[in-house]
């Protein structure tokens, strides 16, 4: 008798009765994975919202408490490596939630057969991506497993991060009209990984944008602006995390494919490829959903930190309807819905 979940490395394939996840995963077969098999056993008043990562009180303070895998392939790519999305990811997972990131434990995985010389640049680069964020190491493990078990370096980090304030940043506190901004142009990590897959040679090569993001939102907390839920634009690109978020709230969401960002070596690549940029994966991008009346300064903020320096609002939370409609360059509406795996395998 077939389980009703089969995890296989193939493309999705739609069905009913048999979920196919591709490696990496991640869309609507994901969810269901976590709705049906993980969240009746592991879900607790902590990670009910859903959230980047887990609030707790502890004390009399609060922190915010993450934690995240990283698989991709091949391990180092232009403007990064999995070090440093490892780093990167979990801080700004954190700072999603209005964390200051402030400690990270680390996790190897690593393959028999794998140089030496890999892993100590590895290590070096979260190192190094550490510092600019902040943050320090003060704990780890390190597993090996049999040649043709791995893929050279696979990678945990969890981390812990201080709320220094009474802000809910979550989806529950997102409202109609609230403005919705994106820190930078979308789609460049994922384009990155797949340049180099797929050998395309551009008049300049496409680099990851992966970079921490706290100095974005803490910049956005210290200019008073009213931030009611912040989130990246990892798995499933910028539509994924919009229908996510609008799935959770009920609420529709409305956003203008003219006011997205996205650069034209990277719109090329898509092209190339079949990709559609806003389901692509970002490690340096978000999302922010801020009180309509707060929506210029927040841009004017965010385009004070290089992070976040190509801000712009590119639409509004409508009232209930619990769908993402994308106005497109002509003027026609569309319904932008999740996809069922990821375009994009082993990305992050």
């Amino acid at each position: 008798m077939m389980d009703e979940f089969s995890l296989q490395c193939p493309i999705p394939k739609a069905s009913y009765d048999v979920v196919t996840l591709a490696h990496g995963g991640g869309g609507r077969l994901t969810n269901r994975l976590i709705d049906e098999v993980f969240a009746p056993f592991f879900t607790t008043d902590a990670s009910e919202e859903r959230h980047d990562a887990a609030r707790l009180a502890i004390g009399g303070g609060k922190v915010a408490f993450t934690t995240d895998s990283f698989v991709v392939r091949p391990i180092f790519f232009p403007g990064g490596d999995i070090g440093t999305l490892a780093v990167n990811g979990t801080v700004n997972d954190l700072a999603m939630a209005g964390a200051r990131p402030q400690w990270l434990s680390c996790g190897f995985i690593l393959e028999e057969g794998v140089p030496i010389a890999d892993v100590r640049r590895v290590v070096e680069s979260m190192a190094a991506a550490a510092a600019e964020a902040g943050v320090a190491f003060v704990t780890g493990d390190t597993k090996v497993v049999d040649r043709g078990k791995g893929d050279g370096i696979y990678v945990n980090t969890a981390g812990i991060g201080v709320i220094e304030h009474d802000r809910v940043i979550a989806p529950s506190a997102i409202r109609p009209g609230d403005a919705i901004i994106v820190s930078g142009d979308v789609g460049r990590h994922g384009m990155a990984i797949m340049a180099v897959r797929e050998g395309l040679e551009f008049e300049s090569a496409i680099e990851s944008d992966c970079a921490p993001l706290w100095s974005a939102v803490s910049r956005l907390f210290d200019a008073g602006i009213d931030v009611h839920c912040l989130r990246d634009l990892t798995r499933g690109g910028l539509t994924s995390a919009l229908c996510e978020l609008s799935e959770k709230t009920g609420l529709g969401i409305n956003v203008r494919e003219a006011d997205i960002p996205v650069r034209d070596d990277v719109r090329g690549a898509c092209e190339i490829l079949g990709l559609d940029p806003m389901y692509v994966a970002n490690e340096g991008r978000f999302v922010a959903f801020v009180a309509p009346e707060d929506a210029s300064r927040a841009v004017e903020v965010l385009r004070g930190v290089s992070v976040s320096e190509g801000a712009t609002v590119i639409g509004e939370v409508g009232d209930a309807g619990g769908q993402v409609t994308l106005v497109g360059m002509i003027g026609v509406e569309r319904i932008l819905d999740m996809l069922s795996g990821e375009q994009l395998p082993r990305i992050c």
